[in-house]
């Protein structure tokens, strides 16, 4: 054992030795509080359940209300106290309104066990306690989660009153260890960057900057003057670099240049937190003036797990608890032995950790008044309580604010008194030994195949572990959180912008064919750039085609299917080689901003791949039954010539999805992509042949929908017609196939995706948080040109005014612009003719309902639509039953539930639909009604998944077939069943395979 080691146990033995001398539960407020967190502990349903009930109690304000909730979230238990949870739901729903206000009042008392005080003024009776122990304070002012600029400016004031009269009530006060103290001022607070802009985004932390400074300035003025200390709160780690820079930026700034009594948290549960540290004091340097470090684990380490995963990041975070003790511990070092320019603040409950900082103080000769702890309020109070009389600085972590938006934080404290691994719980309530908690963190690391120090992480933040065996994962977005991706992004841009304005030909039968005619695509942004021009086919390049589909067809499908997988794996190398390129493309030539660009880019991978994994499941024949004496083997033939006619809102996805479905199962291919994204077309057949694919397999024809798409369509040697687009296109090829022309082969089959009139509902106890960000996003989001957009909002009556202005307020706050800027949300329609007839479709909503807001600051050139919004709409009115696929909002209000789901189900479409509610039941009822394909709960109704989320509608929306799902390529194939008599003599093997190889002609 080392020297450091031995001295952190000592102390760490002291500690313990003045904890038990005060002994105190985990949960310091006895009674009901501490009875839910001790079985919370023992089972987790449970503690999902409670934690859910006490997330939505603080929206709920009728007493029927609030035991309906208890009942539908404790009903189901099913662990030795559901009897006694049972009798208790019965009683409560005896007399709910004094059942419900009991419940309220016992949940409030759990949150003021961890929110010191509703207001300022409450606040101070707190302070003034802690302060007769020798605790400081530092103050946060809850309510992180801001949908507009109107709440951000509002916690900007929130924050300036909390300052001054915390200033004025400690006026006198000095700080409690008296010594050091010119480094720690009385007065302290925290401050969520988040909370003071509403439109922060990861790809932009310039942008993020222009509006926090002007913000932050007066704060900081403030704080000058009164003497108090202020320090910039870390979250999630989206914001981060933002918050880094931030922070950088302005205390490098003349008048807060020499000014020492600002912080920072860094997260010790991340893994580049050492590489911030070291840029913080390289920074701290240069400026020449002390700053402060206060140093966590963390506590968003469930969501930011969550997010990598669903993203196919990989995890910022450590997965295992003494990857981040042992992380805390070396950042410790750093701090310390950077006294001279940094002051540190040490925040954590864990005893060992408490115990090294000390030690290693200790060691290098630094005071123990120029450092010190921070305990969260309302957690482990005898710990503070040791410290203290170890004469130690204290200062105490106090959120303020009333329970509704405190929620997120009592969640989040919750999950850390009842974590599996957390400190409190191993020593209050499991009374792990002394030793075994003092133990160093390296000893306690997994070494296993699935322990966190085996995670591969790119530069970029992308994932390098790979799926076992044949397993599908979908690639990951990418994470403009990183500094790289943004640059890499930015010298796309420029790179595609040399290249715009260039010809390309139709390919046909692999050779380039020119034309006398030229689509031109020019970029919706402005309008007078040509992204290029694209060689329009007419009938005689149609028929060119169709003769080399047709010709190409006889060996392409009788091509293995292994080597077709293999063909559209290689494409999706190539789309990820050339994904910031093609990103770009999308950004100039249909208007899509950063993310969603690359989310169509990598859609188009999915797709490929996908596909390539669903063809090898069902590529060999498979055995129908064990019959002895017989075999009979059921497999799939190619249907033919396929014809593909793709929109331009996902110019890549959707055309590569459906040329990759056709190809990978055997089909030759016409390709038509819309005229609006024909240069995207152009790369995607470039990608195609770079990938190997044979002469007349795949054909690129642009061309005119009215003219050469229509005689395809009726053509008799086109077996099958795969189109996404409108429906008044989508039913004249409906019609059209179901025709038989002389000289036909095959009954056409057609795969049609059309509209949708998507309708969110707001149930009357949804997380407005979630909800607001959410609908705004699926409604106005590229511009609200995606089929699956949000373009009618139910919103139940009890809910409707507060939803209404925060709605209202949100979209006031999005940004509208260039989409080759970063963070732009709200680009330019696709075109003129879209601009022309979504400004006639707001003049209708004007004459048949209330103009609720439209946004005023539009750029002027290029086809920008103003974000609108209609209140007092009908449902049977034309903006709420029509597809309009562009940025407009129609607001219907419900009596109820019942009416909701009569409203939202009362159109001809049934593409997307979402629900925001926390009734279980409810939910329940909407999984079960909702008429729409893709049924979103609690979630944007737009951004399927390849795999994950197989998209496609029907009634008007389309013919129920799923993109991206497992039976998709079954509409591509004509089954076959091919059986044979096995017995010879009297005699048959007593098995059979259960897959043979495929049906294929000799070589």
């Amino acid at each position: 054992m080392g020297a450091l080691q031995a001295e952190i146990e000592r102390r760490g033995e002291r500690i313990f030795d003045l904890v038990d001398r005060h002994p105190e539960p985990l949960f310091s407020k006895a009674g009901f509080y501490q009875r839910m967190m001790a079985l919370s502990m023992r089972d987790e349903h449970f503690k999902v359940q409670l934690f859910r009930f006490v997330d939505v109690l603080a929206s709920l304000h009728r007493g029927t209300d609030i035991v309906q909730h208890l009942d539908q979230y404790f009903a189901d238990m099913r662990n030795g106290y559901a009897p006694l949870i049972r009798t208790g739901v019965r009683a409560a729903k005896i007399v709910p309104w004094i059942s419900g206000q009991f419940l309220r009042w016992n949940v409030s008392g759990m949150a003021r066990q961890f929110i010191a005080g509703r207001n300022p003024q409450d606040v101070m009776k707190t302070l003034r306690k802690r302060r007769a122990q020798g605790i400081g304070f530092t103050v946060d002012l809850l309510g992180e989660a801001v949908v507009s600029e109107q709440e951000a400016n509002e916690y900007a004031t929130r924050c300036l009153e909390l300052l001054e009269h915390l200033g004025r009530e400690t006026r006198g006060w000095t700080d409690p260890l008296g010594k050091n103290a010119e480094l720690f001022p009385v007065v302290n607070l925290s401050v969520k960057i988040s909370a003071l802009y509403s439109q922060m985004n990861p790809a932009d932390p310039a942008d993020a900057i222009v509006h926090l400074a002007p913000k932050l300035r007066p704060i900081l003025r403030r704080a000058q003057e009164l003497g108090a200390f202020v320090n910039f709160d870390m979250e999630s780690y989206a914001h981060k670099n933002a918050t880094l820079e931030l922070f950088r930026a302005l205390f490098t700034e003349t008048e807060f240049r020499n000014w020492p009594h600002v912080g920072i948290v860094i997260q010790a549960y991340l893994r580049d937190a050492e590489d911030d540290l070291h840029d913080l004091l390289d920074w701290g340097r240069r400026r020449g003036t002390r700053f402060a470090v206060r140093l966590v684990k963390g506590a968003y380490w469930d969501f930011e797990k969550i997010k990598s995963r669903q993203n196919g990041w990989a995890c910022p975070v450590f997965l295992q608890k003494p990857e981040s003790d042992l992380n805390f511990e070396l950042l410790t070092r750093i701090m310390l032995e950077n006294e001279s320019i940094v002051t540190s603040a040490f925040g954590s409950h864990n005893v060992r950790s408490i115990a090294h900082a000390q030690a290693l103080a200790d060691q290098l000769g630094i005071d123990r008044g120029r450092f010190e702890f921070q305990l969260l309020y309302g957690m482990a109070g005898p710990v503070k309580r040791a410290l203290v009389e170890m004469g130690y600085r204290v200062r105490e972590y106090s959120p303020v604010g009333e329970l509704l938006p405190g929620m997120a934080y009592l969640v989040r404290r919750l999950l850390e008194n009842t974590s599996n691994e957390g400190f409190l719980r191993a020593k209050f309530s499991e009374n792990v030994s002394e030793s075994e908690l003092l133990r160093e963190p390296a000893d306690l690391i997994a070494e296993g195949p699935n322990g966190a120090r085996h995670v591969e992480v790119s530069g970029d933040g992308a994932s390098l572990d790979t799926p076992p065996g044949d397993t599908y994962e979908n690639a990951p977005l990418v994470n403009f959180v990183y500094q790289q991706n943004q640059d890499r992004m930015r010298q796309a841009l420029e790179h595609v912008r040399t290249q715009l304005g260039q010809k390309y030909p139709l390919i046909i039968n692999g050779e380039k064919v020119w034309t006398d005619k030229t689509i031109a695509s020019i970029n919706p942004s402005f309008p007078d750039n040509v992204v290029g021009y694209v060689a329009e086919a007419g009938i005689p390049e149609a028929e060119r085609a169709v003769k080399a589909a047709r010709d190409a067809f006889e060996k392409w499908s009788r091509t293995s299917f292994e080597t077709r997988c293999r063909l559209v794996e290689r494409a999706a190398d190539i789309m990820h080689r050339r994904r910031y390129e093609l990103s770009a493309l999308e950004v100039f030539e249909v208007g899509k901003a950063w993310a969603e660009a690359d989310g169509d880019i990598r859609e188009a991978m999915d797709f490929c791949r996908f596909y390539a994994h669903q063809m090898r499941l069902i590529g060999r024949p498979r055995l129908t039954q064990h019959v002895l004496g017989e075999e009979s083997y059921q497999h799939y033939w190619p249907r033919g010539v396929a014809m593909i006619i793709a929109p331009w809102n996902f110019p890549m996805a959707i055309l590569c999805g459906m040329t990759t479905a056709a190809l990978v199962t055997g089909n030759t291919v016409i390709m038509k992509p819309a005229e609006q994204s024909a240069v995207i077309g152009a790369m995607l057949m470039e990608i195609f042949e770079e990938a190997g694919v044979p002469p007349g397999v795949l054909n690129y024809l642009p061309g005119k929908g009215s003219v050469m798409g229509a005689h395809l369509v009726d053509h008799k040697d086109i077996d099958l017609i795969a189109f996404t687009g409108s429906r008044e296109v989508g039913l004249r090829i409906w019609e059209s196939a179901g025709k038989t022309r002389e000289g036909q082969r095959e009954l056409k089959r057609v795969i049609c995706e059309m509209g949708g009139k998507n309708a969110v509902i707001i149930d009357a106890d949804a997380d407005l948080d979630e909800a607001i960000v959410d609908t705004i996003y699926s409604a106005f989001g590229y511009q609200g040109q995606k089929c699956s957009a949000c373009s009618r909002l139910i919103i139940l009556k009890e809910i409707y005014p507060r939803a209404m202005e925060r709605l209202l307020n949100a979209a006031a706050s999005l940004r509208v612009g260039n989409p080759e800027e970063p963070g732009i949300t709200v680009g330019p329609v696709i075109d003129g003719t879209a601009y022309k007839r979504i400004l006639e479709y707001i003049d209708i909503g004007k004459n048949e309902s209330r103009l609720a807001f439209q946004r005023a600051d539009v750029p002027q050139k290029g086809f920008f639509i103003p974000p609108t919004i209609f209140t007092n709409v009908s449902p049977k009115t034309r903006i709420a039953c029509e597809e309009i696929f562009g940025p407009v909002l129609s607001v219907i209000r419900a009596r109820d539930l019942d009416e909701a789901l009569e409203i939202a189900n009362g159109t001809e479409f049934a593409l997307t639909a979402g629900f925001f509610s926390r009734s279980p039941a409810n939910i329940e009822r909407a999984k079960a009604e909702i008429v729409a394909g893709n049924v979103y709960i609690n979630r944007s109704c737009t951004g399927a998944v390849v795999g994950r989320h197989p998209f496609g509608g029907f009634k008007m929306s389309g013919g129920g077939t799923k993109a991206g799902g497992a039976d998709y390529l079954l509409q591509f194939v004509v089954p076959r069943v091919v059986t044979e008599n096995i017995t010879r003599h009297g005699f048959a093997p007593e098995t059979t395979p259960q897959y043979r190889d495929e049906f294929l002609p000799p070589r």
